[in-house]
């Protein structure tokens, strides 16, 4: 992963040494002790289903750049770490020659409330990201515990409270993912685990 950050970054500056910074920076934030999900691991995640979709990307290099920095910060007791990613993100790219600044920064602030957009990267971003949700029920549960530990500040009947509200959010939505891959391949499952969690809680 850093072979690939440092090869697109190359492609918008030739100072290797801030190409550099910039993943250090990048790994430092995602390698917390408080991450159990939000972390490294999330983004290969992403990246390796990525893979299956590229062809429908318009703008690969500013999906690339929305994946690496969407979660750059991340503070449970906060409710803006999608629009700090986002300027974080503008603080240190907009030193390169990459020009597409705002449409990442969009992207990355569309990871806040996850709705259908017209946009067809956005859509595609957004269902990376709650791929997870798919998965089979022993990963995730995996998933499930590594958010509450993410948490773990809050106590028992605060976190079920919260957890309950978002999983109810996100079982109101029209579809829990905005492409047809993705529908086809993971809504089913998805709707199954969030119903099992909310039930559990």
């Amino acid at each position: 992963m850093e072979d690939d950050f440092l090869k697109m970054m190359k492609r918008y500056t030739d100072d290797e040494s801030y190409a550099k910074a910039c993943w250090v920076a990048l790994k430092h934030k995602y390698s917390a002790g408080s991450r159990h999900y939000h972390n490294l691991e999330h983004l290969v995640y992403m990246f390796r289903w990525l893979a299956t979709v590229k062809s429908e990307v318009k703008n690969l290099d500013a999906m690339l750049f929305a994946i690496y920095y969407h979660d750059s910060i991340y503070n449970t007791t906060r409710s803006d770490n999608e629009h700090q990613s986002a300027l974080y993100f503008k603080k240190m790219i907009s030193k390169t020659s990459f020009e597409a600044i705002t449409e990442v920064m969009d992207l990355i602030e569309a990871t806040k409330e996850h709705m259908q957009s017209d946009d067809t990267d956005t859509n595609i971003l957004l269902d990376l990201d709650l791929a997870v949700l798919g998965e089979k029920p022993e990963n995730y549960l995996i998933y499930a515990k590594a958010i509450r530990k993410e948490y773990y500040i809050y106590p028992d009947f605060m976190y079920r409270k919260g957890r309950k509200k978002v999983l109810m959010n996100m079982l109101n939505l029209e579809a829990i993912y905005n492409t047809d891959f993705f529908k086809t391949l993971l809504e089913t499952t998805a709707i199954e685990n969030l119903k099992a969690e909310f039930k559990n809680l």
